[in-house]
């Protein structure tokens, strides 16, 4: 092994995470995994972090998917060095119930599948030894841990990572429901001044100590602020410290037009040496949402062009790397997404620093998910149920609290007002959100009439007209009516969305049945420009989110071109085919040049006489038939230009559309064989 290699795994082996004194390995290889029913030795099987054990079951149709314990087991030295230190578990997600060992002892239960949490372990390890870890995880049905239902697999394991943190005795606090234990609040922004309160909390297990606590605002390596205070640590005692930081002019963060970000730098120092540090992102913003003009950013009216996420690929279930995050963030940022609704649950730290890096505005939620179209029940009047749900809130604020993409805390999905009545839970929701975050709305997506769309700031609606029922026309319909009869009620639309498989094409334009195994791809494409205009000429409607940006599992479906999949995404589950709805929104949302052709995988026809349909940001578009020029033609205010009753020549026909635009050359072609004289 050449040097290079050493100070490779070097590096790798004992990562900073972004702290100073603290030391981080991830703990992500050398595990052993066997079902909980696998009780004969050597019947485990080695495996790497992210994990789950349902990425094929799950993904293939099955209702009865494993739905169970799971047991990872490893080995994991202590240092001798480490003595008199602070010792430290950190999962990022395990779904849902975690109980963790270390050498057969139980440190506690985690509750909850989509936040971090973490335990400490300085006084349950043997030093200079390995010791034993064990996690014993379920993702098994229960009425005490949200959710209890969901248009979504359920999948089982540690499908995040797993890091040992070693600290000094003194640190910033890492046990507030795994929150990096630094606050920044933004009390109050302009353009001329922001008013911030940077609240610390730490930690002291061993004797007394003065320390200094340090918060550094920096641009750059460029300090612009720094507040410091002496204070003296009693031993087992935690304390919390705030600072007042003014900043004179401020940069901005401005969506994806200038996510600009500072960088706190908070520190923890003892007698001159450096205890503890923790940086965090510090994007300066402010933001309203008003019921008859929609959504501002930094005082500027901002149309949001929004999608939902799911976080679920084929052959990986949900156990996805920091790749695959950046990879659906760059898709999204190809049709020109400046929102995301994060749904149906709080998603990987990955995901959230995504979004602040490239502006898009970020609807976070927990999993409080009513049933929808199904049966069973989203809520239960069971004081566990109750209290797992706030603590899930509570992960979920404290968490992400710093990102500055996060303008929304998303409190429910589609519940119901039938049996018990979840209301009250939601005010009682609704209520700690403000005292977690008073600066930040509480937003729902609700698919009912009644209560439940007048607790929260603001309320958006799950609406699928044209696909499950009425007509696209009634969405409009729907929107002035609420508007007029609510003019204070800040209305969005959660989600809105059909479904559409890339092998399913037809001449015709006609609404499948939702429930049956023919969705063709234009329906879908139809269906969006539809609702699209309808949303965008109605500038109270504060956000809007395509339901779904990509296909995602739900073992439950039987319909479209497989079983187990929801086919609402505009790109295919496997991230591959974006479909043509994509390029609908993409000429609409990205002002980069692009011109497609619309209905190209429908390449046998049985008509004669076709109707083109292109998507471009171009002034004008040419039409051209097995290289004859048929005309040229204009787009419309939503970026699509169509040339009615084409003919085409029985047979083979090429079918290409040009245009120029911001002095670059488009083109688009296709192949299409038509099978009739007529």
């Amino acid at each position: 092994m050449n040097l290079r290699h050493i100070i490779l795994v070097i590096l790798s082996y004992w990562a900073l995470c972004g702290y100073s004194q603290r030391i981080c390995k991830f703990l992500d290889d050398n595990w052993m995994f066997r079902f909980s029913h696998q009780v004969e030795k050597g019947t485990g099987v080695r495996i790497t972090l992210p994990h789950t054990w349902n990425a094929q079951d799950a993904l293939s149709g099955k209702l009865d998917y494993k739905r169970g314990i799971g047991n990872y087991e490893r080995t994991l030295y202590i240092d001798s060095q480490w003595k008199g230190k602070r010792l430290f578990l950190r999962f990022e997600g395990v779904n849902s119930i975690a109980n963790v060992f270390i050498n057969g002892k139980c440190l506690g239960e985690h509750k909850g599948g989509y936040s971090a949490f973490v335990f400490e372990i300085t006084d349950k390890v043997d030093y200079g030894k390995n010791n034993k870890l064990l996690v014993r995880v379920s993702n098994a049905e229960r009425l005490d841990v949200m959710p209890l239902v969901g248009d979504f697999n359920m999948y089982g394991g540690i499908y995040r990572g797993v890091k040992l943190i070693v600290t000094e005795s003194a640190c910033i606090s890492l046990q507030d429901y795994a929150s990096p234990g630094v606050y920044l609040t933004q009390q109050q922004v302009s353009p001329d001044e922001a008013e911030i309160s940077a609240t610390v909390l730490l930690s002291n297990r061993l004797a007394k100590r003065d320390v200094v606590v340090r918060v550094e605002v920096k641009d750059g390596q460029r300090v612009i602020s720094r507040h410091e205070q002496q204070m003296t640590l009693e031993k087992e005692k935690d304390e919390k410290v705030v600072f007042p930081i003014k900043i004179e002019s401020p940069h901005l963060w401005n969506g994806k037009r200038d996510p600009f970000m500072y960088q706190t730098e908070t520190t923890l120092w003892s007698d001159g040496r450096l205890l503890d540090k923790v940086v965090q992102p510090l994007g300066i913003r402010f933001f309203r949402i008003e019921p008859d003009k929609g959504f501002f950013l930094n005082g500027e009216y901002l149309k949001l062009h929004g999608v939902c996420r799911h976080q679920d690929r084929p052959e990986l279930g949900n156990a996805l790397r920091k790749e695959h995050h950046e990879e659906d963030t760059h898709i999204m940022l190809e049709m020109g997404v400046n929102a995301v609704r994060l749904a149906h649950y709080q998603q990987s730290e990955d995901m959230y620093d995504l979004m602040d890096k490239t502006g898009i505005i970020a609807w976070a939620e927990i999993p409080f998910v009513g049933p929808g179209g199904y049966d069973d029940k989203g809520f239960v009047d069971f004081p566990d149920f109750r209290e797992n749900g706030k603590n899930q809130l509570r992960e979920l604020i404290r968490q992400n609290y710093n990102h500055p993409s996060i303008c929304f805390w998303g409190l429910f999905n589609e519940l119901t007002e039938h049996g018990d009545n979840p209301v009250e839970y939601i005010k009682e929701l609704n209520i700690l959100a403000h005292a977690e975050d008073s600066s930040r709305p509480t937003t729902a997506a609700s698919n009912q009439n009644g209560s439940l769309n007048f607790l929260t700031d603001c309320i958006a609606w799950n609406r699928y007209d044209g696909w499950y029922s009425n007509n696209p026309e009634n969405l409009a319909e729907f929107l002035d009516d609420t508007h007029a009869a609510y003019p204070d009620l800040r209305i969005g639309i959660s989600e809105y969305g059909a479904g559409a498989s890339i092998y399913h094409q037809q001449d015709s334009l006609s609404r499948p049945a939702p429930v049956s195994f023919w969705h063709p791809e234009n329906w879908q494409t139809y269906y969006h420009m539809e609702n699209w205009k309808i949303i965008n000429e109605r500038p109270f409607v504060w956000g809007s989110f395509v339901w779904n940006m990509f296909d995602f599992g739900a073992a439950h479906r039987h319909e479209g071109d497989r079983i187990g999949i929801n086919d609402k995404g505009l790109v295919t589950f496997d991230r591959k085919v974006k479909k043509d709805a994509f390029y609908f929104y993409k000429a609409n949302w990205n002002p980069e040049p692009m011109l497609y052709i619309a209905g190209k995988r429908n390449q046998n026809r049985v008509s004669l006489v076709q109707d083109i349909v292109a998507f471009t940001n171009a002034n004008e578009v040419e039409l051209l038939i097995n290289g004859k020029v048929i005309g040229k033609a204009f787009p419309d205010q939503y970026a699509t230009v169509m040339w009615k009753g084409v003919k085409l020549d029985a047979g083979e026909n090429k079918i290409q559309v040009r245009a120029t635009a911001k002095k670059k050359c488009l083109l688009d072609e296709c192949v299409v064989w038509v099978n009739s004289t007529k």
